[in-house]
């Protein structure tokens, strides 16, 4: 699998990134076995590049990805996690987790101090029994992106400079913010969260042109923009951004999937290639909870997808003109 260089720094990332959300039961329960499988089938797939969070499951996605990642060569990986939340112990009582399907033995706590970051970094560290982290972002960041920016930032630029991780940004949706931190600060890399897929390209209008000035990388997540675009035909109850989806986002979808069977392409198989294309874009990170979905994902992003497919799309008003052929 082909890999690129995130922004200035050393750092190389597969294409093709595994998501560590759903390991931390996104939506539904996950039991380690399935999801050691996938993680292991995703290895055996050539994807070197794992992303996780504190967040994910409160710490069981970052222990899950540390138990598989341990038993491998740390010259072979690339490991990236996240910073903006302290987990801190509780009584579950019965409880569980408000966002994963985990029961709720810890709190979430926002910090982007120096001191929390610090320690969410040493936490992070313990939980997946790694020496360091190759990539280090701002989570979250959008309620609070002034101390961030402020306290946040210096912090991971401090952690680089110390060689502790390699490459540094942020994770977020909002990427009128995710502009300013590229345009104000060194960042190698940001990643960003359902706003440059095959059915949203705001990015074009803020991110990605600041990304090609400042050098730095992208790496875009969400890409099927909550499982809308994960099947050849989105279902009629099919989420977007979290959130159901509302009948003319379905009926674009519809359209967009409709260009695609033209071509002999699958909606998967475009909303994977597009996001690549730009030069800005380093890779995709797709979230993945078992070996099937590691196999199906794999499959797709490997198909064909004939460049015809984007001007036809942009003929139909289905794809943002800027987006046919980016960087050109």
């Amino acid at each position: 699998m082909r890999t690129r260089q995130l922004g200035r720094s050393a750092v190389r990332v597969t294409e093709l990134g595994f998501g560590g959300g759903p390991l931390g039961g996104l939506f539904d329960p996950l039991d380690d076995d399935t999801a050691a499988q996938a993680l292991a089938a995703a290895w055996d797939a050539g994807i070197r590049y794992f992303d996780t969070s504190p967040h994910y499951g409160i710490g069981h996605s970052e222990r899950r990805v540390g138990e598989l990642l341990r038993g491998r060569p740390r010259a072979e990986f690339t490991l990236s996690t996240k910073v903006g939340r302290l987990l801190v112990p509780q009584d579950p009582q019965g409880r569980m987790d408000e966002a994963f399907a985990v029961p709720a033995t810890h709190r979430r706590v926002w910090d982007f101090t120096r001191d929390g970051i610090l320690r969410s970094v040493e936490d992070s560290l313990a939980r997946m029994g790694v020496d360091r982290i190759d990539v280090l972002f701002l989570h979250d960041a959008e309620q609070h992106f002034e101390a961030a920016l402020r306290d946040g930032y210096p912090a991971l630029a401090e952690l680089r400079a110390q060689g502790v991780v390699g490459a540094i940004g942020a994770g977020m949706y909002d990427s009128a913010k995710l502009t300013r931190l590229v345009r104000e600060t060194d960042a190698d890399v940001v990643m960003l969260s359902g706003r440059y897929t095959l059915l949203n390209h705001t990015a074009l209008d803020d991110l990605l042109p600041a990304c090609a000035d400042r050098g730095v990388s992208v790496l875009a997540a969400s890409i099927f923009n909550s499982g809308l675009l994960a099947t050849e035909r989105p279902a009629a109850d099919a989420r977007y951004d979290y959130a159901p989806a509302a009948p003319e986002v379905l009926e674009r979808v519809a359209r967009i999937a409709g260009v695609c069977a033209a071509h002999g392409v699958t909606l998967p198989q475009a909303a994977m290639a597009f996001p690549l294309r730009h030069p800005t874009v380093a890779g995709i990170v797709v979230g993945m909870r078992s070996a099937g979905e590691v196999r199906l994902n794999l499959a797709a992003f490997e198909a064909r997808v004939p460049e015809g497919l984007w001007s036809d799309l942009c003929a139909e008003g289905l794809l943002d003109e800027r987006a046919e052929k980016p960087g050109k």
